[in-house]
């Protein structure tokens, strides 16, 4: 028998009550008027679910979701006004209605954005944020195993629905639990199960949009090319996804972790050379990432069996970690400990953590990424270490590829680091109030140059969902993104399916209200 969990109390059945109007212009080019945009929403959305400058709990709901304090300053740029949608006609006026009074909107769900363009821009600008933490419900229907999930909901509250479900279900997402699913799917999203499973967006099944005309859309409605581009290319840059139909994925009750540190005096540099060609091409059940921070590589495994099966794997495939493995390194658990237990770690609990969707303002951060196509030769891991070594560094992320990532044809989502890449690498650089951020940021830009020899070329590839505006930014042309311009940023995310992404821009979206300094730009058939 289907057996439905809901993540909150309300129903995920479309909502079909607004009467979309008629709204096929550009935006003004005009000063937009606040009165207008207000008035207009007043006729839809509830007062209390709008949120303007002056309203004393303004600052609290931007906050709520804001994750780095590097983007909530006197100087930034901040939305106008906060909707806070609880159903589908309310994104739909909100979209209806900043078209007619010249407000664009930016989309926040989990409010992760590296760059934090999901609510603030880089420039001066009016906008809206349409918040969708509201939208939260996450439906799982056991028996086909798929589930419908909200853009609001965490990748914690997808992951627990699922758990309660069954023990024996997972879906293949990313590690950290306060994610919102809205975002991370939007670009691609991976974790520990990507090399079984591939990316989320392998097994997302359908979506609900609303469009620049306020049209709420599913698969069949928003047509091929539009669903094909939402799932990890920019989401955000096609309309407002609501919801997203997945996959669930079978994962045995018992599954095994490890994470074990190795120091330069204990050999880690020659570990994570051999790791580079192993970890991408161990067996699918595998995943072994390595965290590099000061002088010691930290490898962090999933293993989906159980302990005793996993150490002769180790001893015969990776003898250079395996010889300091044993059966007290490795623990057993369910998939759903699994969560807590990599992201924050530290004896977090799935009860205490996995459905916590507070913030902090208390760690500033920098990040960016690569790609690695070709081992890094021994000898330059004595250069990275002493990089790692320096007083502001930060760290290095290398998440391994290959197996089902790698079986997925390049050209089949939007996200193309597929076969021939052995991992994704992220840099990390992070302090805190009363440190010197500009020493941080110094380091990582310095680091990522010196790493330009070993990395992927023409172009650098980069992943979206690790967002850098240092690789480039949109420039507008006669109100649209110059499709020419956004090359320089959007190959490296995209590669060769930058073309189709913004043709299929250009089809749902030919003005280019969706827009933020690294939204996809409308290319249309001259």
């Amino acid at each position: 028998m289907t057996r439905a969990v809901m993540a909150t109390a309300r129903s995920l059945a479309p909502v079909l009550v607004f009467t979309v109007l008629c709204c096929h212009g550009l935006i003004p080019s005009h000063a937009s008027s606040s009165d207008g945009f207000l008035q207009c929403l007043s006729s839809s959305i509830p007062s209390q679910l709008v949120f303007t400058q002056s309203s004393p709990s303004f600052t609290s709901v931007l906050v709520s979701s804001i994750r780095n304090p590097m983007f909530f300053t006197p100087t930034t740029v901040r939305p106008q006004w906060i909707v806070t949608p609880t159903n589908a006609s309310h994104v739909q006026a909100a979209v209806v209605c900043g078209r007619r009074h010249g407000v664009r909107l930016r989309v926040r769900s989990g409010g992760h954005d590296y760059e934090g363009l999901s609510y603030r821009s880089q420039r001066p600008e009016v906008f809206a944020v349409v918040d969708l933490s509201n939208l939260r419900a996450v439906c799982v229907d056991e028996q086909s195993s798929t589930a419908w999930v909200e853009s609001g909901a965490t990748l914690g509250e997808l992951y627990y629905a699922v758990s309660q479900s069954s023990n024996q279900l997972a879906f293949p997402a990313g590690l950290c639990p306060t994610i919102g699913v809205g975002g991370h799917f939007s670009g691609g999203g991976f974790g520990t199960l990507l090399r079984k499973y591939g990316l989320a967006i392998d097994n997302v099944l359908d979506a609900v949009l609303v469009d620049a005309k306020g049209r709420l859309l599913d698969k069949n409605a928003m047509g091929t090319d539009v669903f094909w581009a939402i799932r990890g290319g920019s989401g955000e840059s096609f309309g407002i996804v609501l919801s997203w139909q997945v996959r669930l994925v079978p994962v045995p009750p018992t599954v095994a972790v490890f994470t074990i540190p190795v120091a330069v005096d204990e050999g880690a540099m020659d570990v994570v050379t051999r790791w580079q060609d192993v970890a991408p091409s161990l067996p699918d059940d595998l995943f072994i990432r390595a965290v590099l921070q000061n002088q010691t590589a930290t490898f962090e495994s999933l293993y989906l069996g159980t302990c005793d099966a996993l150490l002769p794997v180790m001893r015969s495939s990776f003898p250079e970690l395996g010889m300091t493995m044993n059966r007290t390194s490795c623990q057993e658990m369910t998939w759903i400990d699994t969560v807590p237990y990599f992201y924050p770690g530290s004896g977090a609990t799935v009860d205490d953590y996995i459905l916590n969707r507070t913030t902090s303002l208390s760690t500033y951060a920098k990040m960016t990424s690569d790609y690695v196509r070709q081992a890094i030769p021994r000898d330059a891991w004595d250069g990275i270490f002493a990089w790692l070594a320096e007083p502001d560094a930060g760290l290095m992320i290398l998440d391994p590829y290959g197996a089902a990532t790698a079986s997925v044809p390049e050209s089949a989502t939007p996200f193309p680091h597929r076969a021939g890449v052995l991992y994704n690498v992220q840099y990390v650089g992070y302090w805190f109030a009363g440190e010197d951020g500009a020493a941080h940021i110094k380091w990582i830009r310095d680091f990522f140059a010196f790493m330009e020899p070993y990395v992927t070329s023409n172009p650098r590839e980069a992943y979206f969902n690790y967002r850098d505006l240092n690789l480039g930014e949109n420039v507008v042309v006669g109100n649209v993104s110059s499709y020419e311009a956004g090359k320089v940023w959007g190959e490296k995310y995209f590669r060769d399916n930058y073309k189709r992404l913004a043709m299929a821009k250009g089809e749902i979206d030919p003005d280019d209200y969706f827009r933020n300094e690294q939204s996809i730009p409308p290319l249309v058939p001259g």
